[in-house]
């Protein structure tokens, strides 16, 4: 069967980041605190905020994992890139394709949100943050402790559940469910990035500061997964190369994501 191009590459990137965007950022915007009009609660709040992320990239890995590596997120491929998962020449073209692709659905969250009388998009974007943009009041230095740890341990069972060694056809679910935990533990502290794209995203639209602190959620998360990138190899070993082989087309072994 005919390997990916990069032009499929590249497409199945920019969906899978637009998607993570618009399903994980659009739940915290629409959905995370909802009343009805007797003043019941009908919000998913943190927990289905941090399910609508890990299902995003559950559903992404399965449906564009066997085209792209199902990245969606500038950090992992950066680790899958220094775990010799995804070859050096693609990086500039990933991380400008999730970049643009999560600007897109922030944009249409933007105007969608925008419908509703009185909304203003001015700290109300999920948007990311430390110190008194921090949902719980964090500090930077807890911020950036966080995302560091917290990418890392996101790659690492990445390149883990997409080892040549793994059990075949779980990777997505393990990674989403990763998500969905990482989510749990870090929406109070930072709003939880571990995705400079996803943060990208909804900062200049968010306004209120976040495009200011956006440098910490590009560098915290890269130094994460750099790490792990690093470290995976040393720590369990490489079975092969998988950035000397073409893309294929019949397993998730290439497959880091969000």
């Amino acid at each position: 069967m005919r390997e990916p191009t990069m032009l499929h590459r590249l497409a199945a990137e920019f969906i899978g980041t637009f998607w993570l965007v618009l399903g994980g950022c659009g739940s915290a915007v629409f959905a995370a605190k909802f009343a009805s009009a007797d003043g019941v609660s009908l919000g998913i709040g943190f927990l289905g905020v941090a399910l609508a992320f890990g299902l995003t990239v559950l559903t992404g890995v399965y449906a564009f994992g066997t085209i792209s590596g199902g990245h969606f997120n500038p950090a992992v491929t950066l680790g899958a890139a220094l775990a010799r998962r995804v070859e050096w020449k693609v990086l500039p073209a990933y991380w400008v394709t999730q970049v643009v692709g999560g600007l897109v659905a922030g944009v249409v969250i933007y105007v969608v949100a925008k419908g509703q009388d009185g909304w203003t998009a001015t700290g109300n974007m999920a948007a990311n943050g430390f110190g008194e943009h921090s949902p719980g009041g964090y500090s930077l230095a807890a911020v950036l402790i966080t995302e560091v740890v917290l990418t890392g341990i996101f790659l690492l069972v990445i390149l883990g559940s997409t080892d040549d060694r793994a059990p075949k056809g779980f990777a997505g679910l393990s990674i989403g469910l990763t998500l969905t935990l990482i989510h749990l533990i870090s929406i109070p502290i930072s709003n939880t990035s571990v995705n400079p794209a996803r943060s990208t995203a909804v900062a200049f639209f968010n306004g209120d500061g976040a495009p200011m602190q956006l440098w910490a959620f590009w560098l915290a998360p890269l130094v994460g997964a750099a790490i792990a990138g690093i470290a995976y190899p040393f720590l369990f070993g490489r079975n092969e190369e998988l950035a000397d082989r073409p893309v294929r087309d019949d397993a998730l072994d290439e497959s880091p994501t969000t």
